[in-house]
């Protein structure tokens, strides 16, 4: 049985500022129909005048990365997708809370901004699992940690608490 998604695409009108809100079962596993529906929203939300974006969960983890129990679907890959969230015109804010894992932490690192819960949790985890990272990760992650940084995080796969992410880099701000 697979997990149902819900993406929803809001507007306000009064601060142009739009959300993008989304969900895939418990872990909030993404696959390649919730990467659609969240790249179609931010490109409607921004059409319709948005001027910045916030991404944000309503299930208990932000993501846990790439469903890998299915496998693509009607030849649809996530790699078709990916570029679309790094093409958005306008300003992009992840809003994170519980875990940002593997595909999750380059869904996170796609936006402009992190804003995390200070229990959140980060982890570039292919390592730990044998897969080599997705998500542009060599690209991302050292542009916005450091290239030493990155290198820690993409080889060990360790755990990386908001406060630590804070201090890092990897987030702009706890809230």
């Amino acid at each position: 049985m697979t997990a149902e998604s819900t993406v929803t695409a809001d507007l306000d009108q009064a601060t142009h500022v739009g959300t993008i809100s989304f969900a895939r079962g418990r872990r909030n596993y993404f696959d390649v129909s919730l990467l659609e529906a969240i790249a179609d929203g931010i490109e409607q939300v921004a059409a319709d005048g948005a001027r910045a974006v916030v991404l944000r969960s309503t299930a208990k983890h932000f993501c846990a990365g790439l469903d890998v129990t299915r496998r693509p679907d009607g030849g649809r890959h996530v790699y078709d997708v990916v570029p679309r969230l790094f093409r958005v015109s306008v300003p992009l804010v992840a809003a994170i809370h519980g875990a940002a894992v593997g595909g999750g932490l380059g869904l996170a690192l796609a936006c402009d901004f992190r804003v995390a819960d200070p229990s959140a949790r980060f982890a570039a985890n292919f390592a730990r699992i044998g897969f080599t990272q997705g998500f542009a990760l060599t690209l991302t992650l050292p542009a916005v940690v450091g290239g030493q940084r990155a290198a820690d995080l993409l080889y060990t796969g360790r755990r990386v608490s908001g406060t630590e992410a804070l201090g890092i880099g990897l987030c702009d701000r706890l809230g």
